[in-house]
């Protein structure tokens, strides 16, 4: 078989997968499964490339929702204190850093179930003024009614990201103020409005491996798939009710990505949370395994992120480079 350098521009047919065909793809010797994860990647992705996204929290803290791994969520004391919505000026600043350190896409994050009129209209301001600097739009405020989606649709918004998180018959052992239906009516109202969409998930939520089959199934089903899919590993923070939860073992994040990039191979998949316990042998593992895309800066919402001196000498020692 040969292996392209470059991103695929021929419409093949990518193959149909039930539960227990993704449930035995997950249960494949490590090294075949990483292999054929690594082909899979390769003819669809430029070899070496890695996508360089930065999160800014936008409004944080003080979110009604009672998901169990958020610190964010006003029903868990973990410290994090409730702000208002940025000031443009300051968004701004921190685009033009992001855009300097080599990141090609700014995402935008807030702590709310879902936005207000007025604040809504304060973020489309804010997505026209970054797209002005030359870099893609993300964002992630809750969820989205049609109008509202529109709205950011028409201020040029490239990406809405709203994670199903799990997949939906753990989805209600992690949170109860929103329901896994919700998720999915966002992802319609977004996509209906002509936005790109970013949707993943978290492992080590205390979900089974055939869980974690069943929700990368249920990403993948998503029509059309996400075309950007963030995998987190839990952060697990004191105050929120998974703060005692045993880290998921680092082979098992590997055969994630790995199954991830198998199912949508158009996909980008973004190592995410999580980062800066795995190490960088653990990190170069998921590359290979079809990972390519990374949030640089040192923080992401709340949750601390690699330096980013640290993750480009990562990149250099792994002869990755940013797209």
């Amino acid at each position: 078989m040969t292996l392209s350098t470059e991103h695929s521009t021929i419409n093949q047919p990518i193959p149909t997968y039930g539960f227990e065909q993704v449930l035995d793809l997950f249960q494949k010797p490590f090294m075949d499964l990483v292999f054929q994860a690594h082909a899979v990647h390769r003819e669809h992705f430029r070899a070496g490339e890695i996508q360089a996204s930065t999160l800014l929290s936008i409004k944080t803290g003080g979110c009604p929702e009672d998901c169990a791994y958020c610190p964010q969520s006003a029903h868990h004391d973990t410290g994090v204190k409730a702000q208002q919505l940025l000031n443009i000026d300051d968004v701004l600043e921190a685009a033009k850093s992001a855009r300097r350190q080599g990141a090609s896409r700014f995402c935008m994050g807030a702590a709310w179930r879902s936005p207000r009129g007025k604040d809504l209209e304060r973020v489309a301001e804010m997505v026209r003024e970054v797209k002005a600097l030359g870099l893609e739009t993300c964002a992630t405020l809750g969820m989205l009614d049609d109008e509202q989606a529109q709205t950011l649709g028409e201020a040029g918004l490239d990406y809405y990201n709203h994670n199903l998180d799990t997949s939906s018959d753990h989805y209600g052992n992690i949170i109860t103020t929103r329901t896994y239906q919700n998720r999915l009516d966002t992802l319609q109202n977004v996509r209906e409005a002509g936005m790109k969409v970013c949707c993943g998930g978290i492992v080590g939520l205390g979900e089974t491996r055939e869980q974690r089959a069943r929700f990368l199934l249920e990403l993948s089903m998503l029509n059309p798939a996400p075309e950007s899919v963030p995998i987190n590993h839990l952060i697990a923070t004191p105050g929120t009710p998974l703060a005692d939860s045993k880290a998921l073992d680092w082979s098992e994040v590997v055969r994630t990505v790995a199954v991830a990039r198998i199912l949508m191979p158009d996909s980008f998949v973004r190592l995410s949370a999580g980062r800066e316990s795995m190490g960088e042998p653990v990190q170069a593992w998921c590359f290979m395994a079809g990972a390519n895309s990374i949030f640089l800066g040192e923080k992401l919402l709340t949750a601390r992120n690699p330096e980013l001196e640290k993750d480009h000498l990562m990149l250099e020692k792994l002869n990755l480079t940013l797209m």
